[in-house]
């Protein structure tokens, strides 16, 4: 930053080198904040007309960075609040950004969106959150939801949110942030073209990894048999003649071993080269290959090992139900029962049976504060099985198949986000610079 309370970033489009330095200005300035009403989701319509809601919610899990009402889901606000109880200026209106005023991650606290096309709909900024509204028009529709995602005012505003378990950000704190724009528009909609599009194809990429999951949630559906019935609709060819599949416990088909944790308070049991699988290591990817926390040899002599391309099933806690591979030999946690298969059982077919009654079996914890199945339930769950290991194994490559084309799938799209996010540090600038 200069004396002249500019700044510049460190990548520009090549017609805009020579133009003047970026401002920087107190949010305070570009924006004011319009009141809101706490409206619940209620999916109800109003006298008026439907007038629809935006919670808090539905920014940290819904939206994009632009909000185009012709293409998102909203629901409608409650019909019970009086319509002449809802000032004029609490509609939303193009241009204005939506804050998120808590969340329990720091990452997502005062996440925004910004509305870019309202369709002559009406819209109302609902359940915690703030609304922002531009005083004089210094950003162009479109810029300001890219702006706020940048970096530097990502840290800003996480530095400056409140409290221990749940975070909350006001709108007297966020007025506090120093918020960098170039005053030329047309160098604002080649920065906020530029992202949109990165955008869009980054949407395209997760559409494809949506119809492949659909297509292999199908495929499931089709190869193994349904609830109360003792053969798959599809077989292949070959096993048509081979007679119904037979039901069969987990513990008659694998050696089931609950994993347990070396003490946190001895230092030398971890921060080494063994890996140790807990529940948030296990995502959207079948095969882990790296882990949050590892174990030092020490620490990992203190556990009970899992054999290499053993089946790991997360049977505690708020993603019970979540089940993967390890491609290499490992320790879990406690939260984690592992099944080393037995002679004459597929590894890769026991993953995609356990994957396909994940929910069932995940229903058997029950409605409970923490969910849990312990090992002597788990080892008791009956699955059905077809008697040769062959059609295990042509169930299992063919969903393998599908599995190999999802990761490369998702590392695509991982890979874009990467981009986006180098690309990000380099169009806005780093004031603390």
């Amino acid at each position: 930053m200069n004396k002249e309370n500019k700044i510049v970033p460190e990548l520009r489009f090549p017609e805009f080198i020579e133009s003047e330095k970026w401002n920087i200005e107190p949010l305070s300035e570009l924006y004011s904040f319009v009141g809101t009403n706490s409206f619940t989701r209620d999916n109800l319509n109003c006298d008026e007309g439907l007038i629809k809601n935006i919670h808090y919610g539905d920014i940290h899990t819904k939206f994009s960075t632009l909000f185009d009402i012709t293409k998102e889901t909203v629901p409608f606000v409650n019909p019970s609040i009086p319509l002449e109880k809802i000032k004029l200026e609490c509609y939303c209106k193009e241009g204005d950004m939506i804050f998120a005023d808590a969340s329990e991650d720091l990452a997502d606290v005062g996440k925004s969106i910004e509305i870019i096309h309202l369709n002559n709909e009406k819209l109302l900024s609902g359940l915690h959150t703030l609304l922002a509204r531009q005083k004089n028009s210094k950003l162009r529709i479109g810029f300001g939801g890219h702006l706020f995602l940048s970096p530097n005012i990502r840290t800003q505003i996480q530095n400056e949110a409140q409290g221990a378990k749940v975070l909350g950000i006001s709108a007297t704190r966020l007025s506090n942030i120093n918020v960098f724009y170039p005053n030329d528009k047309a160098e604002q909609q080649k920065i906020a073209d530029c992202l949109s599009s990165l955008d869009n194809l980054t949407n395209a990429q997760n559409q494809k990894l949506n119809a492949l999951k659909d297509h292999k949630k199908g495929l499931m559906q089709l190869l193994f048999p349904a609830e109360g019935e003792t053969v798959p609709k599809l077989r292949f060819k070959e096993f048509e003649k081979d007679g119904e599949w037979v039901e069969k416990t987990l513990g008659s088909v694998a050696e089931i071993v609950t994993g347990n944790t070396p003490s946190t308070l001895e230092i030398i049991n971890y921060n080494g080269t063994r890996l140790f699988v807990s529940p948030v290591d296990i995502k959207d990817n079948r095969y882990i290959t790296q882990t949050k926390t590892t174990l030092s040899d020490i620490g990992f002599s203190r556990t009970r090992k899992i054999k290499a391309n053993s089946v790991l099933f997360v049977c505690i806690g708020s993603t019970i139900g979540k089940v993967a591979q390890n491609k290499f030999e490992c320790a879990t946690n406690q939260q984690l029962n592992s099944l080393i298969p037995n002679e004459g059982y597929s590894s890769d077919f026991l993953y995609s049976i356990l994957e396909y009654n994940s929910t069932k079996i995940a229903s058997i914890a029950g409605n409970h504060a923490v969910p849990i199945i312990n090992k002597t339930s788990f080892s008791a769950i009956k699955l059905s099985f077809p008697s040769k290991t062959n059609e295990q194994q042509k169930i299992a490559s063919c969903l393998s198949t599908l599995d190999d084309q999802i990761t490369t799938q998702a590392q695509k799209i991982e890979a874009l986000k990467e981009h986006k996010k180098g690309l990000m540090q380099g169009l806005f600038p780093n004031i603390n610079e």
